[in-house]
């Protein structure tokens, strides 16, 4: 090997050699790996009860309220179904592990429970003596799918593309305590509006308001006739995740605290589908507070 060769080498390994003042930091202060980010700064101090993260005010919280997002809602109630004592907190989606709400903190693990997985730890903590279980079928997909895209359709139009209700709901509800900052609230609500947008485009060419509140309506019809004379979905004789799921949008549809300033389906509801709201005022009577 020539000089000029183990030279050449010796300078290639120094390119990558840590330089002495760098090894001296290191040795005091070593590399360290951090954990996970931690749960929000306003995680519960009762760590006696489970806690629901959800979209919430301090007020709702402090009377047992129902969340004025569908999704909260919707597992907000399934745990009510399942006799499962729990305290709902106050969130959003970035203090969210997975990114979106809700989310639950046990009381007996610091591991939070996220939504995909709310049905399974809800149904393995139930207190009732008949805990209810959806055994999914063809048939009730089919009217999953109805509720979860022409309803839920409705309510993104409805609340974020709606002018007035924009103005009225969804700023008073997800801008305003977001940020007091005109020009953050102003970058807030236009992320809302596109993301509805962007979300009714995904199906759809043009956003046609009638063909979607249409839509919707046949959609309830269904649910209405599906429902006929019981008092839960498929004849159940304990409500399920479906009875959930249908009452976390009739209820904010027909709910007045809301603050709706054009609800056509509001105005259907209340003049068509009397079951349905039957249906939403039995579940709201008998777990929730008035």
């Amino acid at each position: 090997m020539t000089q000029d060769s183990s030279s050449s080498r010796r300078d290639w390994r120094d390119m990558f050699a840590v330089p002495p003042v760098i090894r001296q930091v290191f040795a005091k202060f070593p590399l360290s790996t951090y954990t996970a980010n931690a749960l929000p700064t306003r995680s519960p101090t009762h760590r006696d009860q489970h806690t629901l993260y959800t979209w919430t005010t301090e007020t709702e919280v402090s009377t047992d309220k129902a969340s004025f997002n569908p999704t909260c809602l919707k597992w907000q109630t399934y745990l009510l179904f399942q006799g499962i004592s729990f305290r709902s907190q106050p969130s959003n989606n970035h203090a969210s592990p997975s990114g979106s709400l809700p989310f639950l903190l046990p009381a007996t693990s610091p591991t939070p429970i996220a939504s995909s997985k709310l049905e399974h730890w809800a149904n393995t903590h139930s207190t009732t003596k008949s805990p209810s279980s959806d055994t999914q079928s063809s048939r009730q997909d089919v009217y999953t799918s109805l509720l979860e895209h022409a309803v839920r359709r409705a309510w993104l139009y409805l609340l974020y593309l709606d002018p007035d209700n924009f103005d009225h709901v969804a700023k008073r509800l997800y801008v305003t305590p977001s940020s007091t900052n005109t020009f953050v609230a102003l970058a807030i609500s236009y992320q809302l509006r596109d993301a509805a947008t962007q979300e009714l485009l995904k199906t759809t060419p043009v956003v046609k308001a009638q063909d979607i509140l249409d839509e919707a309506v046949d959609a309830l019809s269904a649910l209405s006739t599906l429902l006929g004379g019981d008092t839960w979905f498929f004849g159940q004789a304990t409500p399920t995740l479906f009875d959930a799921s249908v009452f976390a949008y009739t209820h904010l549809l027909l709910d007045e605290d809301m603050g709706w300033r054009n609800n056509p389906l509001a105005e259907r509801l209340l003049a068509t589908f009397q079951n349905l709201v039957n249906h939403r005022n039995h579940i709201l009577s008998e777990y929730y507070s008035s």
